[in-house]
């Protein structure tokens, strides 16, 4: 089906690689949704608040 079809999942599985790759490094965070944070700031998706902001790297 790869070959025959113009459809790739190239996009997603790149995703999924930052993604593994954020939680390799992020194994001292105490939960969750610093994760999820983290995973969101890294995709631009939540604007950072401010330059007093904790969650800067």
């Amino acid at each position: 089906n790869g070959a025959q079809s113009h459809y790739s999942n190239g996009c997603l599985e790149g995703f999924n690689r930052k993604i593994k790759q954020i939680e390799r490094t992020a194994f001292g965070y105490s939960n969750f949704i610093n994760l999820l944070t983290r995973i969101r700031l890294e995709e631009n998706k939540v604007k950072e608040k401010g330059s007093s902001n904790l969650l800067i790297a």
